[in-house]
């Protein structure tokens, strides 16, 4: 695999774990929003069943459509560079949050304003 400019700062063996992690992560969550939608169709709920599977169904939809962009990034090589100042992300905090799009600094930059 050759690595892009924008994931230099980590190599192929650490870009393949964190790939497979969010590709487990998507089929994991897939799976999970699948069986919600099943659960929706059934509509036998109560309407505070139904209203708090509406909303766990937005928020994995949600999740999915983040997984799906951080795999995108990775194909583009974006993946893993800050957003903002497009320093790495170290291979530390992507392993802990895998979905995160800024470094610490600019994380909490953006946290504090």
């Amino acid at each position: 695999m050759t690595e892009t400019r924008g994931t230099s700062h980590l190599s192929s063996v650490q870009l393949q774990a964190l790939r497979q992690d969010l590709q487990e992560q998507l089929e994991r969550r897939s799976r999970h929003v699948l069986g919600l939608r099943a659960e929706a169709e059934d509509g036998s709920g109560a309407d505070d069943t139904w209203q708090e599977l509406l909303v766990t169904l937005t928020a994995a939809d949600r999740a999915i459509a983040e997984l799906t962009q951080a795999l995108e990034r990775i194909e583009t090589g974006t993946y893993g560079r800050c957003a903002r100042c497009e320093a790495g992300i170290p291979f530390e905090r992507l392993k802990i949050r895998p979905l995160a799009r800024y470094c610490i600094g600019c994380q909490r930059h953006a946290e504090a304003a």
